[in-house]
């Protein structure tokens, strides 16, 4: 149970670290904004994913030196461990399923933010990072309903993606996005799962404890003549 368990906060640590630090992601939360409004997602997964993770291998390690030392306090710790862990990912899922579009409207919004920005010439700074986006995300502009090419995108579109690169960026980031969500619910649901399995096990072991020590006093009696 322990190593399948740790295994498991392994991966939740390595999921949260490519959300908090890939590159198509900080170059969303990078775009200086003072109204960024993905941002605050970024952090909240980043943080909420690391301590999940943490206490999903504390769980493991609880249960099982509880298991080797044959602990009550130790099993029960565990198992608090990890019905802290199951309620947070309720948690999650449910909002997941409720506001599943939130983060992605959140991406496309500081894309269109600095798009508009560059349209109208008010940062030369903005166009770097514009730059830097569709070369992130490969891809090109706006969607033109006339299907041709603006001075923005000649100016942002590096030069040897311009013949391969889609042009609207807005459906890039939403792919992008729906494929990395795709992940991340199925580790949501296989942790989901553990944590039931977890819970299940700690709870069968404590009371397995309990009562062998009741029935096998421990330590050595001693016997009094009368």
């Amino acid at each position: 149970m322990g190593r399948r368990h740790q295994l498991l906060g392994l991966a939740v640590t390595i999921l949260t670290i490519i959300t908090r630090y890939g590159a198509h992601f900080i170059i969303i939360s990078g775009v200086s904004s003072e109204a960024n409004p993905y941002r605050i997602f970024h952090d909240i997964a980043f943080y909420s994913g690391i301590c999940l993770s943490m206490i999903l291998v504390l769980a493991a390690l609880l249960s099982t030196v509880a298991t080797v030392r044959e602990s009550v306090c130790l099993m029960a710790m565990g198992f608090f461990c990890f019905a802290i862990v199951f309620c947070a990912l309720i948690q999650a899922a449910f909002w997941k399923y409720t506001n599943n579009s939130e983060v992605e409207d959140a991406m496309m919004d500081v894309y269109d933010s600095v798009y508009e920005e560059v349209r109208r010439n008010l940062s030369s700074f903005r166009r770097q990072e514009l730059a830097t986006i569709h070369e992130t995300f490969l891809c090109c502009g706006k969607q033109s309903p006339f299907g041709e090419t603006g001075g923005i995108e000649n100016e942002t579109c590096p030069s040897e993606h311009m013949g391969t690169a889609r042009e609207d960026c807005l459906q890039e980031i939403q792919d992008f996005l729906k494929k990395h969500m795709g992940f991340v619910s199925v580790l949501l649901i296989i942790t989901i799962c553990f944590m039931v399995y977890g819970m299940i096990l700690t709870s069968f072991l404590w009371f397995s404890i309990h009562f062998s020590n009741n029935l096998d006093r421990k330590g050595k009696y001693i016997f009094r003549e009368t």
